[in-house]
């Protein structure tokens, strides 16, 4: 697979399998660990049309050979909805044959049809290979993110 030849689509109930592979291999790439509660809810949310959360897939020769999540939302600097590109995961056998420039391509196209101005995402800093890609289809932005984890309630 010289250039990716496959089709990049939305999920699909039917892909759960493959789709779980690929989720796990995304979250061990990461080193964290999802408890099964909310991977399934976070798989049920592709489906409901009520949430703003989306999932394509790239396939290949009948199998998924990669993922991408995005989601939309508002934002006090703009009036469309931004898209946030959450996830993007392919298979280490598929890395640097186009594969993640399609599924990213794909959100853009999604979110130029949803009338989102702006797709940002996050990526940790030791993910060179990655970046490699990302500068070459995105500006960075040149902000720094700060977080803290909260209590989980009772």
């Amino acid at each position: 697979m010289a250039n990716f030849k496959g089709a990049v689509r939305p999920a699909q109930p039917d892909d759960w399998q493959d789709w779980l592979v690929l989720w796990e291999g995304y979250n061990a790439f990461y080193k964290r660990t999802i408890p099964e509660e909310v991977t399934r809810s976070t798989w049920s949310r592709f489906f409901d049309g009520y949430e703003p959360v989306q999932a394509f897939v790239a396939e290949h020769d009948g199998g998924l050979v990669g993922l991408v999540h995005f989601l939309f939302h508002r934002s006090t600097a703009m009036i469309g909805p931004v898209c946030y590109l959450q996830d993007l995961f392919t298979v280490p056998e598929v890395r640097g044959r186009g594969v993640g420039r399609q599924l990213i391509e794909a959100v853009y196209d999604e979110a130029e049809a949803s009338g989102s101005p702006r797709v940002y995402w996050l990526t940790h800093e030791t993910n060179t290979e990655a970046m490699l890609l990302y500068d070459k289809v995105a500006d960075r932005s040149g902000f720094v993110q700060y977080r803290r984890e909260l209590p989980r309630p009772e």
